[in-house]
This record gives C-alpha cells, structure tokens and sequence, in this order.
C-alpha cells in the first residue's frame, strides 16, 4: 500500500469519526431544546434560582439536572474537536454530578409525594414510580458508561440514552404536554429519540449498535412497566415507607 493511499483512508476515517461525533452533539442539543421547551415557563423564564418552586430541593435538582445537560453538550463537544484529554478530566466530574443526580433525584420525587396526593388520574404513590424507574435506569446505564469508558462507541451510546431516559421529565410539561398527554406517551415520546440513536447506528454502522440495543430496550421497558408496577401492592407499601421517611424528615 503507497503512502498516498495510507493518506487517503486515514482521511476517510477521519471524516467519518466527524459525522458520528455531529450525531452526538446534535442529539445532545436536541436534548437541550428539550429541556428549555418544558422547563421554560416554571424555570428558565421563571427566574432559574427565583422561580417559584416548592422549596429548595427542588430548586437543587434542577441545577443538578441543567449542569448535566450542559456537560453532556460540553463533553460532545470535546470529542468532536479532540479535546480528548479535557473530555476524560471533566468526565471524572460528570461521573460524581451523575452520583449526585440519583441522590437529588430520589428525594426530590419523593419529596413531590408529600405535597401531592393526585398525580392526572394516578394516585401519586403509584406515579412515584416513574421517576424511581427512570432513575433506575439513569443508574444502571451510567454505571455500565463508566465501566466501558474505555470503549469510545459503547461509553457515548450509554450516555446518551441515560439521558435521554430522564428528559421525559420536561416532556410531561406545557407546552410538550399537547403532544405528551395521552396515557404512557409522555414515557414513549422520548424514546422516539432512543430510535433515532438505532436509525443512525444502521446508516452509519449497518447494523444497530449493542449498546443502543441493549439499553434502549432496557429504558423503554422499564419506563412501560412503571405504572403497572407503581400499582401493586408491595410497591404501595415502599411508596408509603419512603412517604413515611420523608414526613418524618419535614418534621
């Protein structure tokens, strides 16, 4: 093989690294736009650290949640324009921001428990487990992120569907409630972002990439399963355990 043809594929690999790289910082401005769509009128429009929340756990978790999105865009970006040493220093940092989301996260919904009894047509005791299960899911997948950081093209599709699993929160919001507002299509219509990770593997890989299979499927399934489950009587008795918790925390 000549030098000039070594050239030649190392430029064809090249530009292919930056289409997969665009895909991912697209997805994660697609998760920003989100975000800033659901959360505008009781958030971003609303004053960010002034806006009137419930109380201040509250307003912690939508800065844990914003400074996520933020880093998500950030480190897809380090990628895109090799920064490749930056993007595994200030992963360490997302990883420890990731830790504390599951923490805020817990307390927060369960802290929604004790200010709402009735969540649409749902008692909240059972909606409670929606956002368990997305947290859930969130954990599990950043957990296996971190373990195969090492392995580029599974570690980003981990990432990218965890957080596309927890943005369901802003969709359940007005004005994206006009599309959200059927039974269980709130947790579907994020996953419609989930489909376009596989649309892209199968154009750019030919095949659906283990990691969005894997995961995506774990998401959409347990996001399925939250009501019925939140319905049952040993998830009725955790939900009032934790309600317990938290009331006896409140004072």
């Amino acid at each position: 093989m000549t030098a000039s043809q070594v050239d030649s594929q190392q430029e064809m690999l090249t530009a292919r690294c930056k289409i997969e790289d665009r895909f991912f910082v697209g997805m994660s401005l697609l998760l920003l736009a989100t975000v800033l769509v659901g959360f505008a009128k009781s958030y971003f429009l609303g004053g960010l650290m002034r806006a009137p929340l419930p109380n201040k756990l509250i307003h912690l978790h939508a800065v844990f949640f914003s400074c996520w999105i933020i880093l998500l865009i950030a480190q897809a970006s380090f990628i895109s324009t090799r920064h490749f040493n930056l993007h595994r220093q200030v992963g360490l940092l997302g990883f420890g921001l990731a830790c504390g989301m599951i923490v805020i996260g817990v307390m927060a919904a369960t802290d929604t428990m004790t200010r709402i009894k009735m969540f649409g047509s749902f008692d909240m005791r059972t909606f409670y487990a929606v956002p368990m299960f997305d947290i859930l899911v969130f954990a599990v997948l950043i957990f296996f992120a971190y373990r195969w950081r090492h392995d580029p093209a599974t570690h980003k599709r981990l990432i990218l569907i965890a957080s596309i699993t927890i943005v369901d929160a802003a969709t359940g919001r007005s004005p994206l409630t006009k599309i959200t507002q059927l039974p269980y299509l709130n947790n579907i219509f994020t996953q419609f972002y989930t489909l376009l990770v596989a649309a892209f593997d199968l154009w750019y890989l030919k095949r659906i990439h283990r990691a969005t299979l894997v995961a995506g499927l774990f998401s959409i399934v347990m996001l399925l399963i939250a009501i019925p489950v939140g319905g049952t009587r040993p998830w009725m008795a955790f939900a009032n355990w934790m309600l317990g918790i938290a009331k006896a925390i409140k004072g």
